[in-house]
């Protein structure tokens, strides 16, 4: 809230509102503010001070003015937006992946020197940096993590300590560590893993600093700039972000219940002949959809015909069914690569991952994670390792889940109350609501309010409005969010 009684004017508040958002990206790069009547009403001040504010940001250089159009943030790099256009008519490579400018094809265009048109009021990295930079005290119905409080332990911590203070500890810490990762781990991984029917051997898994790291990797061995890569949408919108910033050629494949359109995926085998499908097969974020036997038997059957590679992202696994359908136990690592990690359950900042791959794709894969990072920290796995042989992993994900149902339970019962809807049932961590309400515009009204929303467009390559969002069950138990959610959503109506 604008406060009269403020040291600093309204202007100045309204102005340091909005530079903090852009300087964090929570505003990004082509997003248009509020006409001055909308900011004037949402804010309860005069026009005159929200042109005032405006003003303070033109000279600041954080916005531009476009004549009969409004204010739009701007991009830092200079780039010609005009010329953007243009390049994009231009250039097969993008024209190919999907017909309108994201997020994510504004970051392909950026690397290649030029910008975009229509890019995502909350980007893919806003719902990171706000990791980092706290909206409020409140809990985060954007978020894609489970609230601190739940992952509290005193396991991890003794399993450190017990670790720094064994006699090996010189060996290990002294020196590089083992490349393909620490072997004990590894080995325990293997045995988790043949619970999921994924059989392999500690000889194939590599640890990696966190699964995007392993999905890193993977991109990096086995695609070259220009590469057609196709990808569930919706889907992860970091992940568009970081294969788009490679250079990749984006081919979005809507993700049904049963799995993606097999029709749409038959159609970019013939015509673009991908090289890889990245896919989260259980629990997809954000939908919460698990693969359908039916539809993994088949995707498989098109990636031997046409000769790509699959990554099966499982970073949800802790929380999901061991019996769910998974691509890599039907094909046995033969043409899919496994990714998970333990960032979700344990804590975000403790990042290990890993990958299972096939026997002839472990030392390029190897490689290339030398080239990134030579080794990952011994400490950590050895510590990992300690929690998982001693079961308490396996119990902490127990307490999660069953905490988890209870709260998906609550806030589903309250989003049905303030007039959502689900657009697919609600399983796992994530709900897919549909609002009824423009979700970019609801994005930055409720910012306002202290909350950072995942907005529907930040999951799909191609740009458009959406009333559809994602939310965090975890986050979203307590009446106070939805009551406000009601409010706005009133007022936007």
């Amino acid at each position: 809230m604008l406060m009269k009684s403020s040291t600093q004017s309204l202007t100045e508040q309204l102005s340091e509102r909005f530079a903090e958002r852009i300087r964090n990206r929570l505003l990004a790069p082509g997003a248009r503010l509020p006409s001055v009547r909308q900011c004037a009403q949402q804010n309860g001040v005069s026009p005159s001070t929200v042109v005032a504010a405006y003003d303070q940001l033109l000279a600041l250089g954080l916005v531009e003015a476009r004549k009969n159009r409004g204010f739009f943030v701007r991009d830092s790099g200079g780039a010609d937006t005009a010329a953007g256009a243009d390049a994009r008519t231009a250039d097969p490579t993008l024209e190919n992946a999907a017909p309108n400018w994201s997020t994510a094809h504004w970051f392909a265009a950026r690397a290649a020197g030029r910008a975009g048109r229509g890019v995502s009021p909350v980007n893919a990295t806003a719902l990171i940096r706000g990791m980092f930079h706290k909206i409020s005290d409140k809990p985060q119905p954007g978020m894609g993590v489970f609230p601190s409080e739940w992952l509290e332990s005193t396991f991890m911590p003794a399993a450190v300590r017990k670790v720094t203070n064994s006699r090996s500890l010189q060996d290990f810490s002294l020196q590089y560590g083992e490349p393909l990762g620490d072997a004990h781990l590894r080995r325990l991984l293997a045995k988790k893993l043949s619970t999921l029917n994924v059989h392999t051997v500690p000889e194939h898994i590599i640890t990696t600093v966190g699964a995007t790291h392993a999905l890193d990797i993977v991109s990096r061995t086995l695609l070259r700039p220009g590469d057609p890569v196709m990808v569930e949408e919706p889907g992860w919108a970091v992940e568009f972000a970081r294969l788009a910033a490679l250079g990749m050629r984006i081919l979005p494949v809507p993700r049904r219940a049963d799995g993606p359109d097999l029709e749409v995926m038959a159609r970019y085998c013939e015509v673009h002949q991908p090289k890889l499908y990245v896919s989260v097969s259980v629990f997809h974020n954000p939908t919460g959809y698990c693969l359908s036997p039916g539809s993994a038997h088949r995707v498989l059957q098109l990636a031997n015909q046409h000769n790509f590679h699959v990554v099966e992202d499982d970073t949800y696994s802790h929380i999901a069914p061991e019996h769910a359908t998974r691509l890599t136990a039907l094909d046995g690592l033969q043409r899919t690569i496994y990714v998970s990690g333990f960032a979700k359950i344990l804590a975000p900042n403790w990042r290990i991952g890993y990958l299972a791959a096939p026997p002839n794709l472990v030392e390029p894969l190897l490689d290339t994670k030398l080239l990134a990072t030579l080794t990952t920290p011994a400490l950590l796995e050895k510590a990992l390792a300690l929690c998982i042989e001693q079961g308490q992993l396996r119990r902490h994900a127990e307490r999660i889940r069953t905490r988890l149902d209870a709260a998906r339970s609550r806030s589903v019962k309250l989003a049905l109350q303030a007039g959502c809807t689900f657009a697919a049932e609600p399983v796992g961590l994530f709900g897919w609501v549909d609002t009824g309400v423009d979700t970019d515009a609801l994005a930055q009204r409720m910012l306002d309010e202290g909350y950072l929303l995942a907005p529907g467009a930040l999951f799909h390559a191609e740009r458009k409005p959406s009333t559809l969002m994602r939310i965090n069950f975890a986050t979203t138990q307590e009446a106070a969010f939805w009551q406000i959610f009601q409010q706005v959503v009133a007022a936007m109506k």
